[in-house]
């Protein structure tokens, strides 16, 4: 029986893996004068955090260890300017009142920082539903590695067999199927209501 459904944050509970390409990218352009192709970004960067990002360019002699704190901040800054233009997600919100109306337990596991994980979480209405947030601030190796589901469900006292996972991206995806809790593979935020969520927990 499911007792506890954690999400992905960006293209799951909010459209944003597109203000992490551009600010990303942009930040790349002022710093180090290049950017990354989306069809690069999707293939190698798409949900990683960012000094991960960075880490991979330096192994590939793109980018020097030395400029990291210059992307990594003028990324922050580029991010949170597009998150503040976030608006209350109506349907995220009717997903989330169903599910702790019945009793389920709510959580995100990112690899978004901390703040920018709350930030949008608030600027989109869904910040109050969550029982816990894991950010990569809270582990040790980020998705694809399952450490950050893995920690959620213990601090919310559940086992992988009472956990429905929600994610988008392949690296995600690898995190929560690794956990062995059961996974909604979704290729969007708009994917993610209540009546796919429901079917899914009828189904489980």
């Amino acid at each position: 029986m499911i007792k506890c459904i954690l999400y992905d944050l960006d293209g799951v509970l909010v459209d944003a893996c597109e203000i992490h390409y551009e600010s990303f990218n942009q930040a790349l352009m002022d710093v180090c004068g290049f950017k990354l192709s989306r069809r690069e970004h999707e293939a190698t960067f798409n949900g990683l955090p960012t000094k991960t990002k960075l880490e991979i360019l330096s192994r590939h002699e793109r980018a020097d260890m030395s400029v990291f704190d210059a992307v990594y901040q003028a990324k922050q800054a580029y991010t949170w300017e597009q998150v503040d233009q976030l608006v209350t997600d109506p349907v995220k919100r009717e997903l989330h009142q169903k599910t702790k109306e019945l009793g389920y337990k709510v959580g995100c596991v990112t690899n978004s920082i901390l703040l920018s994980a709350e930030k949008m979480l608030l600027h989109t209405g869904q910040h109050e539903f969550m029982d816990i947030i894991i950010s990569n601030e809270d582990v040790t190796h980020p998705k694809p590695i399952s450490e950050g589901y893995v920690t959620a469900m213990v601090r919310l006292g559940v086992e992988p067999s009472e956990t429905l996972i929600v994610e988008d991206s392949p690296k995600g995806l690898e995190a929560a199927y690794g956990t062995g809790a059961h996974v909604m593979e979704v290729a969007n935020a708009t994917e993610v209501t209540w009546e796919n969520i429901k079917r899914l927990l009828d189904e489980c």
